[in-house]
Order: structure tokens, then sequence, then C-alpha cells
């Protein structure tokens, strides 16, 4: 079972009251309705939403639709369910029309306007799961003004709700795991939302670890590249006899890096406070860097000067 089947079995077995179930009807006969001259027929592939559907259809119109099962052999081997309505269609229809003309406002309560998104969801609705892809929701419909009045449905929800038109398809998306999560909720499907979240969690959990450990590499990287070049104004002052011109205090810290190349400011900071007695800081660490890096610039830029490389 898929992770949108679940849901939509979920909802099935939700209860709403008559006036909450006409809405949600009226957007699924929207949907996927064919309407003929004599006749409706209503195709669904999931024996619960047929249940409900027919369901529906009998306490609102008071009609009781022929169900047909057909076998479908096609890549795998499932039931069809179509019900067929021959009784009242053009009152049906004129009803199912006056529903294209739904506004946000002509839903009364917050519950009429999810049953109407309900609706739309168990007739052309689907969820990437959360497990194996991205997060994604989305309700396909042929009809323009139905992904609309959609889309106004999920905004009043403050649900950030986008359409796009492919070929003659106009899909209505969600992205964001939280508005999914709260539109599941909505829906009452409470395992199917148990499940989103446990997944959300576990995802998001994921996430924060590698990228505390990409920020970790990070600084392991640049704290060997700063020790690098650190170690190479060491060895710069020595190898030209300027190592006796530091200070006692900067020579205690360079003669540190020198035993200790890969560890950070801090810690250099801490082993020279307990090995040396000297009590000192990373900032008083970067200090006496400072002077060392600024006493090689000077003596490089003299040699540049004397060599005939620059004016001086």
């Amino acid at each position: 079972m898929t992770f949108t089947t679940s849901i939509k079995e979920e909802i099935a077995k939700t209860d709403i009251n008559v006036i909450e179930a006409r809405y949600e009807l009226i957007a699924f006969l929207n949907s996927v309705a064919k309407f003929n001259k004599d006749e409706i027929n209503i195709t669904l592939e999931n024996a619960s939403i047929t249940r409900r559907i027919y369901k529906e259809i009998k306490e609102i119109y008071d009609v009781n639709p022929n169900i047909i099962i057909r076998i479908q052999k096609r890549f795998k081997v499932k039931q069809i369910y179509i019900l067929n309505i021959k009784d009242k269609v053009e009152f049906i229809k004129k009803d199912i029309s006056l529903g294209t003309k739904i506004n946000v406002e002509d839903l009364v309560s917050d519950e009429e306007k999810i049953a109407f998104l309900q609706g739309a969801f168990l007739a052309s609705g689907n969820i990437s799961n959360p497990s194996t892809s991205g997060y994604h929701m989305e309700f396909i419909f042929t009809k323009e003004r139905l992904a609309k009045q959609v889309l106004n449905l999920l905004t009043y929800f403050n649900l950030n709700a986008k359409i796009i038109k492919r070929g003659y398809k106009n899909i209505v998306y969600i992205k964001a795991s939280e508005h999914i999560s709260d539109l599941i909720k909505r829906f009452k499907a409470i395992n199917s939302l148990f499940y989103f979240e446990d997944i959300r969690i576990y995802r998001d959990h994921k996430n924060m670890v590698n990228r505390l450990n990409n920020c970790e590499i990070a600084n392991q990287e640049k704290t060997f590249r700063t020790g690098q070049i650190q170690l190479a104004n060491i060895n710069y002052l020595k190898d030209n006899d300027l190592y006796n011109l530091l200070d006692e205090k900067s020579q205690i810290v360079a003669n540190a890096r020198e035993k200790y190349p890969e560890v950070s400011m801090q810690e250099l900071a801490d082993i020279i406070t307990l090995e040396e007695g000297y009590k000192i800081g990373k900032s008083g660490v970067n200090h006496h860097f400072i002077k060392i890096a600024n006493l090689v610039k000077r003596h490089k830029e003299r040699s540049d000067c004397n060599g005939g490389k620059t004016s001086c």
C-alpha cells in the first residue's frame, strides 16, 4: 500500500455530517466523474473510497448507483469499481455544476472547507512517501477552475501552495513538510500523520548531524591550513636568522606550534597554559602569530626592495 493510499483509506473512514459530505462529494465528482447525456460514471480503484462515495451519493441525492466491478490485468491484476448513476442525472449535474462556482467565503465553516479539500484529494491527490523521496503533495485536475478553488482553500489555511500547468493538467502542489503535515492532520488521518512525523523527525535529525559533521570537517580543514601558514612563517624566521628577534612569549607560542602543528588556536592556548605556566587565551595566541606574520612581511618587503624588485 502506498503512503497516499493509506491516507485516503483513513479519510474514507472518518465521520462527517451531511453538509460536509455534500462539499466533499462535489469536489470529488468535479474531479473524476464523467457526465454523459443520460448517465454519470465514476471510476475508482479503492474499495474504501468506493464505499464512501456510494454512501454519500445515496444519502445526498437519494440515488442508488449501480456498482460495476471489472478486473484490470494491465501491468498487475487489480479491481476497478465503476459507480453508474442513471437516476436524477440532470439534477445531480446541476448541483455539481454549482460546485464549480463555490468560493472560499461560500464555505461557512473550516470543516466545510476541509471537506471540499478532502474530496479533491480523494479524487486526484498524491503525496510522495517521505521515507523514499522529498516532501511533495499535489492535486492534479483537468479543470483550471477547480485547481484555483483548491489553491484558494489551501491559502486560506496558510498552506504555501502553488499552481503550475503541464499540458492539459493543472497541478496544485505543496513542498513544505510542515504544511503537508498540517493538512494531513486536518484530514484526521492520524496514523499517517504519526508515520509522516516520525520520518520527518528522523530526516531532520539526520540532516542536522550531517550539517554538524560538515562544519566539523570545515573547521578541521581551516585549523590545518592556519597551522601550516603559521609553521611556514616560523620556518622563514629560522631560515633567515630572525627567530631571535621574537620576544620570549612569542617564542613560547612558536615552539608550541612546532610541537603541536594540527591543534586549533584555543587548544594551543590551553597547552601553553598547562605546559609552560604562561596563562594565555586564544586571542593572545593569535596576537603573537600576527606579530610573527608582520615580522616575516617586513623582512620580505626589505628583501624585495634591496633586490630591486620594487621601488623603495
